[in-house]
């Protein structure tokens, strides 16, 4: 299969790069990684719950969620993935997946061997760094999710996610205007948020009756990026976007 026009170990070094510097000479050894790129539509699962994996998965595309099931079959939306994160990093180390990964909208992924991975991360200790403090700001991210659906009102909760996603998708900053992709039904912004999809539309059409967002299909604009902010208590500190 022909790999993607994105460069995705060029994604992945970017993403990893936020959090920790990595040498020039370290990037040329990332490079000359090999890899293997798929295609995948919407509703495919990437990954499932207790799979066992030989290869890291890098989004190079599209968006995909991750999420946990209960006994009952109840989901709970836990984070979203975009492009240049790898889906399953803890498989790197760890065997079984304990968490699934589907598909939001068409995605691109490209697979790095975990031998390959594992043989330059031991060699090289910035990237060792750099793939550890990423581990931390998902966690960092996890806490804030936790607050979000432990405290925050469910006005508050939607505003701030809608922020997290803008910024993370523009992570020089959020001008005025800005518009995004979101192509998540208000089902599953609800297993995101811990709403019900009823509760969830409320919420959005309350923002957009107060322009601090508008809506088209599955496209989210922000007329005041400072506005919005305010409206969910938003800190943009746990993305860790400034190293």
């Amino acid at each position: 299969m022909p790999r993607p026009n994105l460069n995705p170990v060029k994604q992945l070094i970017d993403q990893l790069a936020l959090h920790d510097l990595i040498s020039a000479e370290d990037r040329v050894a990332f490079y000359e990684l090999p890899y293997s790129s798929r295609q995948f539509e919407a509703g495919t699962y990437l990954l499932r719950d207790g799979e066992i994996t030989s290869h890291c998965a890098i989004l190079v595309s599209g968006i995909a969620y991750r999420h946990k099931v209960t006994s009952d079959g109840s989901r709970q939306i836990v984070s979203i993935c975009l492009p240049g994160e790898v889906i399953n990093l803890q498989q790197l180390y760890l065997d079984e997946a304990d968490n699934n990964v589907q598909a939001l909208n068409q995605c691109q992924i490209s697979f790095i061997s975990h031998a390959a991975l594992r043989r330059l991360v031991n060699q090289r200790p910035s990237i060792a760094r750099a793939f550890f403090a990423s581990t931390l700001v998902e966690l960092s991210m996890s806490r804030e999710w936790m607050l979000s659906i432990g405290r925050r009102d469910a006005r508050a909760r939607v505003a701030h996610f809608l922020c997290e996603i803008a910024l993370r998708l523009n992570i020089d900053g959020v001008p005025d205007g800005t518009s995004y992709e979101l192509p998540m039904t208000q089902e599953q912004l609800g297993d995101a948020l811990g709403l019900t999809a009823v509760h969830i539309n409320r919420m959005i059409m309350g923002l957009v009756k107060d322009n601090l967002i508008t809506r088209r299909k599955h496209g989210i604009t922000i007329p005041s990026w400072e506005r919005l902010v305010q409206a969910a208590g938003f800190n943009s500190r746990y993305l860790k976007l400034n190293g």
